[in-house]
């Protein structure tokens, strides 16, 4: 660990010459050293005083991320805060989870179904926004193609087991997009995609229908005319990284070891 805290106050240095941090830091004094770059990085409606205090919060109720390489999490506590996203709340707004990366602990970051929706509203093309479950005893169709079609009736009562997910949004000038999941299908990809899948921490085991919500959302939003704003939360999204910077989006990710 003392390896690791040394080669995290020299990464940090050179990023952040005015930042300076000791190997005999812990994590959370760490974060608390950060506190005037995290304040640089957050927009005006979340103060540093909360933010420092999620962060805090996050470290306590969670005791591995304190076994995590302390420069994975402040990349992460980074990310959330360059992209102004509560970490760890229940708002669910994004996610710090603890992840073994080739034998060793590492932060993971991940954006929340909350977290994409508010996300998505911040781009002034964006109207609406959202996604829903369909149960199997509600009424559903959808047609893609040249004239795409989506029509879902919610059962009034009784509504039955989770049988699709589905996304969609409408720009300003009338421009839409969607798209639709088999539970399945969900189920596949969340173990295929998702690398700390298996974590107890993970966000898929303790809100799968909002990480499903996210998931169609994401992939509609891939149809938006919005993508250099969303190329950068895509990068962020689901990621480790190593090293600190300005803008967190043009850090490469930590290779995942599968």
């Amino acid at each position: 660990m003392e390896d690791l805290k040394t080669e995290l106050a020299t990464k940090a240095e050179a990023a952040r010459g005015d930042v300076k941090l000791k190997s005999s830091m812990s994590i959370t004094d760490m974060i608390k050293a950060m506190t005037p770059e995290i304040k640089k990085a957050l927009p005006s409606v979340l103060t540093v005083e909360r933010f420092t205090r999620m962060a805090v919060s996050a470290m306590n109720n969670t005791p591995e991320l304190a076994q995590c390489t302390p420069i994975s999490v402040l990349a992460a506590l980074m990310n959330a805060a360059q992209l102004g996203l509560e970490p760890n709340t229940p708002l669910g707004q994004a996610y710090l989870i603890p992840y073994k990366n080739k034998g060793t602990y590492e932060c993971q970051f991940q954006i929340g179904y909350k977290g994409y929706i508010d996300l998505a509203y911040r781009n002034e093309q964006m109207q609406t926004i959202q996604a829903q479950v369909v149960y199997e005893n509600d009424q559903f169709d959808y047609e893609l193609g040249l004239e795409p079609k989506l029509l879902h009736r919610p059962a009034y009562t009784d509504r039955g087991e989770m049988v699709f997910f589905y996304g969609l949004f409408r720009t300003v000038n009338g421009g839409y997009g969607f798209s639709v999941m088999a539970k399945p299908e969900m189920d596949a990809f969340a173990k295929k995609y998702s690398k700390a899948f298996a974590s107890s921490y993970s966000p898929w085991k303790t809100s799968y229908e909002d990480m499903a919500k996210k998931t169609v959302i994401k992939q509609a939003l891939k149809y938006a005319p919005i993508k250099t704003d969303l190329q950068k939360i895509v990068t962020l999204d689901e990621s480790i990284k190593e090293s600190l910077a300005i803008d967190m989006s043009e850090v490469p990710n930590e290779v995942v070891a599968v």
